[in-house]
């Protein structure tokens, strides 16, 4: 079936599912899209990000539906049509055309062609038993929340009092956020541009915007001359809890390690004349940096290489500012990426919390007395961020933590703590600790 100049959808469900797999055996989402090619590309990727976000309660039908487990090219391909098929919002399609499409969409596949057949009893068997199906597969945790069991159980142990708002907040479609670059052009006359064009916005963070709908970023006004840059609300953060306070000096010697894809290395160079170096440990990330800074018109030092190995790459002079965004599980960006939860084990926690120690504790090292460090990641994992944090300041004298966020979580929340005006908005989890280094 095929709506106007749209491609068949059985051969999008054929991809979604092919999409499906490759996150199953532990590729990004972002990867495996990457394969898909451009014409299809968009929709085959907002099927797959309706299918992740509806993948717990997706499993859990299978397993009702299929006595025994099916290969892998099936169960991926059922779970998909189910994803689409049980979502309380509506799908863009009708159960009875995604029955048939993904029916036609299994004959045409090789690996799936023999179990055809078989794939059409089990969705029409849903199509029937709706209700009585969906009620049982609901007593699955991981059903009812469409995330692993151990990740709720992380959250209700840390947010006992949150952890449901953030599973739904997790499961909504994030906003597009956008963050000006004041060097180029005022964000009030950006939004005036962008009510010009018909697009409707609201002032977020310090010099953000969020869209009201969904718009092609390259069609955006100004995009492409480096006007504005995606970033989240709670992201961008970053370069004023650094900067502002700070005592000024002729060149300030800034470090951004862990920097790519270079938002918050761009956001510091676009508030304040700084010497920036970034650090990215991937040589293909450090050219999205690059890429990235362009546009911009932006110019930092940008080097790769492993930030816990000092030796390798500081020059002995120490930095006024680091700014450490340290890899973490990427718990607090799941609506932004619905890949994670599925790709993220129990064990990744302890592991990722073992890194952040390692650069807290070798970037410190290459900080002045009197200077800032400002650690952040993208969870809302406490091991990740207050814990952590903890942990630090526990074992280092001459650490103290200044005034700073700590945890936002997803979702928007009016006692957000903010340096600016405007609250971050609707935003994503961040954790935040500005840390100054004393005075010997």
């Amino acid at each position: 079936m095929t709506y106007g100049n749209a491609p068949p959808l059985w051969r999008q469900l054929q991809l979604t599912a092919k999409v499906l797999h490759l996150i199953r055996q532990g590729r990004s989402g972002t990867v495996a899209l990457e394969d898909v090619g451009a014409d299809l590309r968009p929709g085959v990727q907002a099927l797959s990000f309706a299918v992740l976000r509806s993948l717990g309660l997706a499993q859990a039908l299978t397993k009702l539906l299929a006595k025994r487990a099916p290969p892998s090219p099936v169960d991926d391909l059922l779970c998909t049509a189910l994803a689409l098929m049980c979502q309380d919002n509506g799908s863009l399609y009708d159960s009875f055309t995604l029955v048939n499409q993904t029916v036609e969409a299994a004959k045409k596949t090789a690996t799936t062609k023999p179990r055809a057949a078989f794939i059409n009893a089990c969705l029409r068997r849903f199509l029937r038993e709706r209700a009585a199906l969906i009620e049982q597969a609901l007593r699955d945790v991981s059903a009812q929340w469409n995330h692993p069991e151990w990740w709720i159980n992380h959250l209700q142990n840390d947010w006992p009092q949150d952890w449901q708002s953030i599973l739904k907040a997790n499961n909504r479609h994030a906003p597009l956020t956008l963050r000006v670059n004041t060097r180029r052009i005022e964000r009030a006359v950006y939004l005036d541009r962008l009510k010009e064009n018909g697009i409707e916005a609201i002032p977020v963070a310090e010099s953000g915007v969020q869209l009201v709908g969904a718009v092609v970023v390259h069609q955006l006004p100004g995009f492409n001359e480096g006007w504005v840059s995606v970033q989240d609300g709670a992201a961008q953060l970053a370069a004023p809890l650094l900067l502002d306070g700070f005592k000024q000096s002729s060149c300030l010697r800034v470090l951004d390690a862990c920097a790519a894809p270079g938002g918050k290395t761009a956001h510091l160079l676009e508030r304040a004349d700084v010497d920036v170096t970034a650090l990215e440990i991937d040589l293909l990330r450090c050219e999205r940096i690059h890429q990235n800074l362009n546009r911009l018109g932006l110019k930092a030092r940008v080097v790769t290489c492993d930030a816990t190995d000092v030796s390798a790459w500081w020059d002995g002079e120490l930095f006024d500012l680091v700014l450490l965004d340290a890899p973490c599980s990427a718990s607090g960006i799941v609506r932004r990426h619905p890949d994670i939860r599925w790709l993220r084990s129990e064990g990744d926690i302890a592991q990722l919390a073992n890194i952040q120690s390692r650069l807290l504790n070798a970037l410190w090292q290459v900080l002045k007395p009197g200077g800032r460090l400002l650690y952040s990641t993208c969870s809302v994992f406490k091991a990740e961020g207050c814990l952590q944090i903890k942990a630090f300041l526990a074992s280092n004298t001459q650490a103290t933590l200044l005034a700073s966020p700590g945890h936002l979580l997803p979702g928007f929340s009016e006692s957000d703590t903010s340096s600016a005006d405007n609250g971050a908005g609707d935003h994503d989890g961040f954790y935040y600790a500005l840390l100054d280094k004393t005075l010997v």
